[in-house]
């Protein structure tokens, strides 16, 4: 069984971290309150769909690796070949601003498969209780893929010299939700097109 993530490190407003039930379906990286709909459970995953407005969002979410954070996989109408990787924790506060922490190397690695090197953000939203951490991995559809047929995920997170913050998240039902939110993110009419033929 993974251990728990050790955040108080990588932000010092973080004295306690919990996560409820209802966040754990919560919108995409911002403070608005986003309509949670088409929740499809995939094994230790979940797909759904998240709208406001004109805004649509689709997330593949691992809720089964840890009780405090939890790694989504998100595709928005309108620019689904550009999904993204995202790990939330919840903050004891609502945070006062948007901020970026910090900028440090990442690197992921499913199974036995290379290990895929980029960068990850820290990152705060004004009026949200999460804490972010923004992963931007080269290959991002291979690592996806490898997700998909994979059985565990593996990042390492480098705090600070010699610091190492090491996660791994179970994949058993991960291929299926990300599957699935690729296709709703695909049947969604882009923002500013209601859907039906000039």
């Amino acid at each position: 069984m993974p251990r728990r993530p050790r955040l108080a490190p990588l932000l010092p407003l973080c004295s306690m971290l919990l996560l409820s039930a209802g966040l754990l379906l919560a919108g995409p990286a911002a403070a608005t309150n986003y309509n949670t709909s088409d929740v499809q459970a995939h094994g230790g995953w979940h797909s759904l769909a998240l709208t406001l407005g004109e805004a649509r969002h689709f997330r593949a979410l691992d809720q089964q690796s840890y009780g405090d954070a939890i790694l989504s996989v998100n595709a928005s109408a309108g620019a689904c070949d550009l999904p993204w990787l995202e790990l939330r924790v919840e903050l004891d506060d609502y945070q006062p601003e948007s901020a970026t922490v910090n900028r440090v190397p990442a690197d992921a690695r499913v199974d036995h498969a290379p290990i895929r090197s980029g960068r990850a953000a820290f990152v705060t939203e004004r009026g949200d209780r999460g804490f972010y951490v923004r992963l931007a991995l080269p290959e991002l559809d291979r690592l996806l893929a490898e997700m998909a047929d994979g059985e565990l995920l593996r990042l390492r997170l480098m705090r600070g010299e010699d610091d190492p913050w090491y996660m791994a998240f179970a994949l058993a039902g991960a291929g299926e939700a990300i599957a699935r939110m690729r296709r709703l993110c695909a049947q969604a009419p882009a923002p500013g097109n209601d859907g039906r033929d000039s």
